[in-house]
């Protein structure tokens, strides 16, 4: 049973105002200018209450945007709600749309990046306390790289085929 100082802080419903934008819920930076690379995406915290463990994010990437490049420890579930993007995981690119799930494994390399015009946007479930995100070295590009898929990812390349 949980205590008075454990009560969410947020209401207990949250109505949708406009397209993938919802009450009392601001639209954020993606993450600080300058502190990676990454272009034209937002974020918003849907739901952050300690007791819940977890964080529920929406994040939207705008066409020709993308996500970091990135590994950390902790683990990501991922719903895309529209759009379509190319998504590298690891040493493989596939091609994702809305209603897609795609789960995020530990120390494992991702990024998003928009196909179409229109935008992509995606609910994004990570623990409330979560590590650091991690930047790919010189080193770590050209391991990557050594798979042909993923080096023409890089490159801005679509290296899937329909799936």
């Amino acid at each position: 049973m949980r205590d008075d100082t454990s009560k969410p802080a947020t209401p207990p419903v949250r109505r949708q105002t406009e397209p993938q934008r919802w009450e009392g819920v601001d639209v954020l930076a993606y993450k600080e200018e300058g502190s990676a690379p990454f272009k034209a995406v937002t974020r918003q915290i849907l739901f952050s209450e300690p007791w819940l463990g977890c964080e529920l994010r929406y994040f939207e990437v705008a066409p020709g945007g993308h996500s970091t490049l990135e590994r950390h420890e902790h683990a990501h579930g991922v719903m895309i709600l529209t759009g379509a993007a190319l998504c590298l995981q690891g040493d493989t690119v596939r091609r994702v749309k809305s209603q897609d799930l795609v789960t995020i494994a530990p120390m494992t390399w991702h990024q998003f990046r928009t196909l179409g015009d229109a935008p992509m946007g995606f609910l994004c479930m990570v623990n409330a306390e979560r590590d650091r995100p991690q930047l790919p070295t010189e080193a770590d590009l050209e391991g990557l790289r050594a798979t042909p898929a993923v080096a023409a990812f890089l490159d801005g390349q679509d290296p899937t085929t329909s799936e």
